[in-house]
């Protein structure tokens, strides 16, 4: 099995290099492009050669760059109990994360439509998002028993993230604070809904 080039000697100056080719990616995306090896390593002064031993080609250095969270909740310590406010506390965090990460989100959700060339490439879009709005509403299943957590979570993801940023900021031309406000918003009435209604949509 062969080891890749990053993990085969010198190992801090290598994941110093790699972190290079990655931050310049990033700050190519955020200006609006997506970049190649070569630009992503002209932008870290590194040479053409380097770079493709850590990234064979574009979509390598783009799946890099995906922004990864090790975090199993958004909820704060001593967090409300009140579903409605740990709700809040949650869409708030999650919607300024995507914001944020606009620019990696946008080639991820790109990167996630096409087809995979290789069966190992890893899974971009794993839906932790859901498991956040679940813990949010978590004191519900003792509460309201006849409300489906999980679908809600669904419908209320649904609603809200990277697709429905593009949305509303590349369709419906809200800026920025008015896409968050209305997604803040779209999780409070779904929650409402299903409180009125005691279910979400199966």
């Amino acid at each position: 099995m062969s080891v890749p080039y990053e993990l085969s000697g010198r190992h801090q100056q290598k994941a110093r290099t790699r972190q290079a080719l990655i931050s310049a990616t990033r700050e190519l995306l955020t200006q609006g492009l997506i970049p190649t090896v070569e630009k992503a390593a002209a932008a870290a002064g590194i040479s053409r050669t380097t770079a493709y031993r850590y990234f064979p080609n574009q979509r390598a250095l783009l799946l890099a760059v995906h922004p990864e969270t090790q975090r199993q909740s958004l909820l704060p310590e001593n967090a409300p109990s009140d579903p409605q406010a740990r709700l809040d506390l949650v869409m708030r965090t999650f919607t300024r994360m995507t914001v944020e990460w606009e620019p990696q989100l946008r080639t991820s959700l790109r990167l996630s439509l096409e087809p995979a060339e290789d069966a190992d490439q890893p899974v971009l879009r794993q839906g932790r998002a859901i498991g956040w709005i679940e813990d949010a509403l978590a004191p519900l299943r003792e509460t309201n028993p006849e409300i489906d957590v999980h679908r809600l979570a669904v419908a209320i993801r649904s609603a809200s993230g990277i697709e429905a940023l593009i949305w509303l900021t590349d369709i419906a031309s809200l800026s920025h604070e008015e896409a968050v406000e209305t997604m803040c918003w779209s999780a409070r009435a779904l929650l409402q809904a299903a409180l009125v209604g005691g279910a979400a949509p199966s």
